[in-house]
């Protein structure tokens, strides 16, 4: 028996999980930059830009770095609200934040050149990458329940 998926999400429920992922962007790009210039972020540099960088072969200015970010940070949550529109927990979006910090660690760290993990540039990458992500699952879980407060299930961590 094969089994469907399909999306059953209005034009408007569209335009909220596009904003959403916008907003959650933008919420988790701030705080990053500002963790940068606090001196206490690990990173030598945004991991968007550090990506962009390594695709492109050039040195960029930060803004293509946040275009990047922008991009992968829209498109997750979007799937996230897709994939669980009826329901929106935060075990969801912690589970998806965990995966993505995975795939930062084992994929996006070596292909610009800080090793697996970040340990050619140091250990503090591993934790400097987890607060992002589960910021972003915060943020993501936050801004469904704003705006989809009605798809919600009525336990905090139904799986």
């Amino acid at each position: 028996m094969s089994r469907t998926f399909r999306v059953t999400l209005s034009t408007r429920d569209w335009l909220k999980a596009g904003a959403i992922g916008i907003a959650v962007s933008i919420l988790t790009a701030a705080l990053m930059l500002a963790a940068k210039k606090a001196g206490v972020s690990p990173l030598p540099k945004p991991l968007g830009l550090a990506f962009a960088e390594t695709l492109l072969g050039t040195e960029l200015p930060l803004p293509v770095g946040l275009l990047f970010h922008t991009a992968w940070v829209t498109t997750f949550s979007v799937l996230y609200i897709v994939a669980f529109r009826n329901a929106l927990s935060f075990w969801r979006a912690l589970s998806l934040a965990a995966a993505l910090w995975a795939i930062v660690l084992l994929v996006f760290y070596p292909i610009v050149g800080w090793g697996a993990f970040g340990l050619a540039v140091g250990r503090m990458l591993i934790v400097g990458s987890a607060v992002p992500h589960l910021l972003f699952a915060v943020f993501l879980w936050g801004l469904c329940r704003l705006a989809f407060s009605s798809a919600l299930p009525g336990p905090a961590y139904p799986r």
